[in-house]
């Protein structure tokens, strides 16, 4: 039953505390199967085109219709959970993405993917803001540290079983099969959710904030949809007069109103409580997580690409390339997140620079004519850091925004995580076009000089040409359309002068995503110091301080 929390009201029941790791285990079940669908859909791409008949613009759809709907919808979402209590949001995200996911299966052409995409994207936004709101809630102070690096481990071993489970399921069953898989592990998540989840809520009325919902939907639908379609467009015209850089200034201006509408009623319950933000570690690991985001996102597009055009891999063995970094930080991220409970400012800063490292030697170790195996070295260093990088951007984000405040809080988290992963991946795929455009140019007049002179402007046009189009090549491809009747050794210089030139516009791009790390790893001097009282148990503060749900009016339906 639920109580509404007066000055002579009676303590609120406890929730119960003797199964948080229990009640993880659901959250990290979900939030696996979310994260999963982000990278497992990209390794289908061939097939979606052959089966489906799907063309290029739509195949980005397929894509993005999921990112655009779970970007735009997490604060919402978060919100939502502090309304109705996070059990009831996840079950109803996760329902709703695993009945999405069996409609994904069974589509027959491009426009249903599309709009069964976006019902994931749904399910997928409502679901995980509650994973941090709840951990926040049923954890204490002093042991969250360990519970978001269980939770970070999980965001590990999603991201390497996406590319290596997709691969083995595409080529074994067929492109459906990386959506079916979504059904076993959304069903059991559910009934576990149903049995496990504590009905948590708050002995206080919350009001959903409808204008502020309105504004920061469509100032966040006009960001990402005009960073997600600007390299399609060529960052010009997209509806008549209307160009990209337009839709992208018009988003920026309705958040700006959003921000005055928050701080207006402020003494009302806004959407998002703009004190959050007051609290400096909260705002440094906004900016920290965008950064990682945007770090993650554009040093894995050219890379991916790398490995299979350049190395020549399958889709399965370039997922297997990258998977000891992954695995790696799965194993090192409940230890980072026990440590991160005392010190967490300096295991971040460690994470981020020894990730930062691991990645810069990665870049310096790709050459056309490298081995899979160069690579490692650097991989290993990235993984080490990369683990120590998920727990402590959660604990010290978290450490002291009160659990009434918790679903909003992880709202807006997530969304900066999912903005930064968005910008991103549009930041660098039009930095790696427009640096394509020039080096296979270079390489190619470079090239050229090998070959008879009939031959060479038709060979430099050619380059020229591909540049312009930037990456639609695939592995054992030059790109570069070649005279009919080619003799085999233009054929095979054509390669090697894509695969000189592409090396040297991915090594070029991925500059920019390491100084955007490097200076994210320098920001997290900025976090303060955790608070003397809350290093002490729950039971010994004074009034049952921050985590004691006694004076926080928590709740348990049921």
């Amino acid at each position: 039953m639920i109580t509404q929390r007066t000055a002579g009201d009676a303590p609120a029941e406890q929730p119960p505390q003797r199964r948080p790791w229990l009640i993880l285990s659901v959250l990290c079940l979900g939030f696996f199967m979310i994260l999963l669908d982000t990278t497992i859909v990209n390794i289908a791409i061939p097939d979606l085109i052959d089966d489906l008949g799907a063309t290029l613009n739509q195949i980005l759809w397929i894509l993005n219709a999921y990112i655009l709907v779970y970007a735009v919808l997490l604060i919402t979402a978060g919100r939502l959970g502090d309304i109705h209590g996070p059990k009831r949001l996840f079950m109803i995200g996760l329902a709703l993405f695993t009945v999405a996911s069996i409609a994904c299966g069974f589509a027959q052409d491009p426009a249903q993917l599309v709009v069964f995409r976006i019902l994931q994207g749904l399910g997928g936004a409502l679901l995980t803001p509650q994973t941090l709101a709840v951990i926040t809630t049923i954890f204490p102070a002093e042991r969250r540290g360990a519970a978001f690096g269980v939770w970070g481990g999980v965001a590990g071993l999603a991201t390497v079983t996406g590319p290596t489970l997709g691969g083995w399921l595409v080529s074994e069953w067929g492109w459906r099969w990386i959506f079916f898989v979504n059904v076993p592990v959304g069903v059991i998540a559910l009934a576990m959710a149903a049995v496990i989840m504590p009905d948590l809520r708050f002995n206080r009325r919350h009001r959903l904030d409808l204008p502020g919902t309105a504004l920061v939907t469509a100032g966040l639908f006009l960001i990402c949809y005009g960073l997600i379609e600007g390299q399609s467009h060529d960052w010009g015209r997209v509806w008549g007069p209307i160009t990209v850089p337009m839709v992208i200034v018009a988003g920026l201006l309705v958040l700006a109103a959003f921000v005055w509408q928050s701080h207006a009623r402020r003494d009302r319950e806004p959407l998002i409580p703009l004190r959050l933000f007051a609290d400096r570690n909260f705002s440094v690991m906004n900016a920290v997580v965008a950064a990682v985001s945007f770090g993650m996102l554009g040093l894995f597009l050219p890379l991916t690409i790398y490995l299979q055009s350049v190395l020549g891999l399958t889709a399965l063995q370039a997922g297997l390339t990258t998977a000891p970094m992954s695995l790696i930080s799965m194993f090192v991220a409940p230890v980072a997140g026990r440590l991160a409970d005392r010190h967490g400012k300096y295991v971040l800063l460690t994470g981020m620079a020894l990730w930062t490292a691991g990645l810069t030697w990665v870049v310096l170790a790709a050459q056309a004519g490298s081995d899979r195996g160069d690579l490692l070295p650097g991989l290993l260093v990235a993984g080490l850091g990369l683990g120590g990088v998920f727990a402590p951007l959660q604990t010290i984000a978290m450490r002291d925004i009160e659990p009434r405040l918790a679903g909003a809080a992880s709202g807006v988290f997530n969304t900066t995580r999912q903005l930064g992963a968005v910008i991103g991946a549009a930041a660098v795929g039009a930095l790696l076009q427009a640096r394509l455009a020039v080096d296979l140019a270079a390489q190619a007049r470079t090239s050229a000089a090998a070959l008879p002179e009939g031959f060479r402007e038709r060979f430099v046009a050619a380059f020229d040409e591909a540049g312009s189009r930037g990456m639609e090549v695939g592995a054992g491809q030059s790109g570069a359309h070649l005279p009919a009747g080619a003799p085999p050794e233009i054929a095979q210089l054509a390669l090697t002068t894509f695969h000189e030139g592409f090396t040297a516009a991915m090594k070029s791009t991925m500059t920019l995503p390491l100084i955007v790390l490097a200076v994210a790893a320098l920001s997290v001097l900025l976090v303060r110091r955790r608070k003397a009282s809350a290093a002490l148990p729950v039971e010994q503060r004074a009034g049952g301080g921050a985590g004691s749900t006694e004076e926080l009016g928590v709740g348990v339906q049921g």
